[in-house]
């Protein structure tokens, strides 16, 4: 095996040609270092070590002869010092930061199988560690490209690639559950059903099992416990010599379908856990400059999982950044969602002009694509909602808050109610549109079934003894707890189901579904079902419930069909929208703070009418002067009393259109 001094950029292994020979450059980046040896498997396991070149921190060698497929990792040797947070240890193989492919898992299940993967463990363990191989990523994208989608024009479903089409009767049995069962007719047909616009992925990068969930034979899920982020993960892939194809084909089938995929990405933290977590990557290769340490030198924890990335280190930095260029470039991705987003704004404490955020404003390749951030972590002043750079959307926590507990609390504040389904004017005002992310439900907490189902959460089952997952669920479990029998109960549900997603979708701002809401699917009370892979999870196909399905339909149909709902503006204006009580009189200052209002008219750019009562009573609205319309109905019926009033059943939501509106457009065509 012929071996060359190589290239130190770019990083990661590529297949190349130097000097008239084919092979593969492989470069790593380590500033504390003081030797890194790459190591070669064959097909017998047998290992070939090769000394590697430094320039400036870039290890880098060029092999001949190495082709995809060809599995490898690193050893890495440095000075041994915990009280600088030097832990080098050249007996554990260590992943590639870079690799495009990871094959293998670490058994953590026992102490004893643990220790091979602890940083001061003097026993060699490669032929148990994970290992990076060498991938040949082309592919054929024809024509295919970002397809750009405006903000305003925007809905997002989240979902679980295997979670969504796992259990659908309609997909071949081998591809259900993956990336190809994602692409299936069947499924884009779905989702152009619905008339979503943009798919986000739970983390479909390459992900290992934390140690005490293989204690307790359970699984990550939800896939956020990342190893390899620039590595598609095998496990979701029908093909899995062959995952990062299948997982391209599914983008390129779902761009032609016009719906975005963005990916969840988790910058936040690692697999490798605190210091006494394995060591698989990072943590072996440069620890002082990956991680944010404390004086003590010890991991600061502001992730609740062991250790926090340092992004405002320059090293990490250009990391996480050739991680999101990669993703854009090679798997054409609309778009990102950061998972405990402000670590990325650390310096350590939170600056909207941290390094990461002005490195992405200045990157051409990323300052257009969608960026949502959940703005929040468990570090000090970690919760900075309405505080992240224009380019970022947020996840609104204060939505989903504040909705909830106006339909399904008596707490339910009317002002708040407007605000929130305004655009949320008081958290985004200094943006020239709202970049709320609205959701009721996402895969964290209640789904939307158990949201009117349970009031207390039930996660026995992952094995934490119900102290994991949200306590403040803001639910309504309609007066029994669980599945019932019971008709006039579970029509109670349904129709504040449809109610909260009603509001959801005509809210001002982006809408968020949670896969499966729209379908009625239940969890069985789990609010944290991170470590759930199973039927609990899996959409329940068969018993999908159809009604609602065509009334999510509807209610996306009829956001496409406002025009305020598809523009990027605030509704605080008069000719915008007109807030009316139940006699169609605009609403009073005092009415504003009168919590035992649960009612109101919304009149949408003098055309459209939305009508809301969040009360356990009917109540009759009085509709303002014209010829109206009912064009969404409530789920359990919208009683329309004569032409001048409309009767809505307990917890509804109702919309009607003016039929006798001039429209500027129309009267532009007749004169052209």
């Amino acid at each position: 095996m012929q071996y060359f001094r190589g290239k130190p950029f770019p990083l990661g292994s590529h297949l190349t040609v130097q000097a008239d020979k084919s092979g593969t450059n492989f470069a790593i980046f380590s500033e504390n270092a003081t030797a890194i040896v790459l190591c070669i498997f064959d097909k017998e396991q047998q290992e070939t070590r090769i000394p590697m070149h430094c320039s400036q921190g870039s290890w880098h060698v060029f092999v001949e002869g190495i082709k995809a497929g060809t599995k490898y990792g690193y050893r890495v040797k440095g000075k041994t010092d915990e009280k600088q947070g030097l832990l080098f240890n050249e007996h554990k193989l260590l992943v590639d930061p870079y690799a495009k492919a990871i094959i293998g898992t670490p058994d953590l299940s026992t102490a004893e199988s643990a220790k091979w993967y602890r940083w001061n463990d003097k026993r060699d363990n490669a032929h148990l560690a994970p290992k990076s191989v060498v991938v040949d990523d082309t592919f054929n994208w024809e024509h295919d490209s970002q397809l750009f989608t405006p903000w305003a024009e925007t809905v997002i479903y989240e979902m679980h690639v295997k979670g969504f089409s796992k259990c659908n009767p309609n997909l071949p049995p081998n591809i259900a559950g993956t990336f190809a069962g994602l692409a299936h007719p069947e499924s884009i047909n779905y989702l152009k059903k619905l008339g979503v616009t943009a798919v986000e992925l739970l983390p479909i990068t390459y992900h290992i099992d934390e140690t005490h969930l293989q204690k307790q034979g359970l699984a990550n899920y939800w896939g956020y416990n990342v190893l390899g982020y620039f590595a598609v993960d095998p496990t979701l892939a029908a093909d899995k010599e062959n995952p990062l194809t299948e997982f391209k084909q599914m983008v390129k089938t779902l761009h032609q379908a016009n719906i975005e995929v963005i990916m969840d990405v988790v910058f936040n933290h690692t697999a490798e856990s605190d210091k006494n977590g394995p060591m698989l990557s990072f943590k072996g290769i440069d620890n002082a400059n990956f991680y944010w340490l404390n004086e003590q030198k010890e991991y600061e924890n502001w992730t609740g999982c062991g250790n926090t990335l340092n992004l405002s280190n320059i090293f990490m930095l250009r990391w996480a950044i050739d991680c999101l260029c990669y993703w854009v470039d090679e798997c054409h991705i609309d778009g990102f969602r950061f998972d405990l987003a402000t670590v990325l704004g650390r310096t350590p404490s939170f600056s909207e002009k941290a390094e990461f955020f002005t490195a992405i404003k200045s990157h051409s390749k990323l300052a257009n694509i969608k960026l949502i951030a959940e703005p929040w972590d468990i570090g000090p002043d970690g919760y900075q909602l309405g505080a992240f750079p224009a380019q970022f959307y947020q996840w609104s926590d204060r939505y989903r808050d504040d909705i909830r507990c106006f339909w399904l609390q008596n707490k339910g504040d009317l002002s708040l109610f407007a605000r929130r389904f305004a655009g949320s004017d008081d958290l985004f005002s200094q943006y020239d549109s709202s970049k709320s992310i609205n959701f009721i439900t996402a895969h964290d907490g209640f789904n939307l079934q158990d949201l009117v189902s349970y009031n207390h959460k039930h996660n026995l089952a992952n094995g934490e003894h119900n102290r994991d997952g949200h306590n403040e669920n803001h639910s309504y479990n309609h007066g029994i707890e669980g599945q019932t029998t019971d008709k006039s109960v579970k029509n109670e549900r349904e129709t504040t189901a449809c109610a909260l997603l009603a509001t959801l979708l005509l809210s001002a701002g982006v809408p968020m579904l949670f896969s499966g809401d729209e379908m009625g699917h239940s969890q069985q009370g789990n609010n944290n079902c991170y470590c759930q892979d199973n039927e609990r999870t899996w959409l329940d196909w068969e018993n999908a419930n159809l009604a609602r399905i065509e009334y999510v339909s509807n209610l996306i149909a009829l956001r496409k069909k406002i025009p305020i709902l598809s523009q990027a503006n605030q509704w605080w204006t008069e000719s915008s929208a007109k807030w009316l009580n139940t006699l169609a009189k605009p609403i009073k200052i005092e009415d504003w703070h009168n919590n035992e209002l649960k009612e109101l008219a919304i009149l949408l750019q003098g055309e459209w009418l939305i009508l809301v009562n969040a009360k356990r009573q009917k109540q009759q609205f009085f509709l303002p002067q014209g010829n109206w319309k009912v064009i969404l109905e409530q789920i359990n019926g919208t009683l329309m009393t004569d032409t001048q009033a409309v009767t809505l059943n307990n917890m509804g939501v109702c919309v009607l259109q003016k039929s006798d509106v001039i429209h500027t457009k129309t009267l532009e065509t007749q004169h052209a």
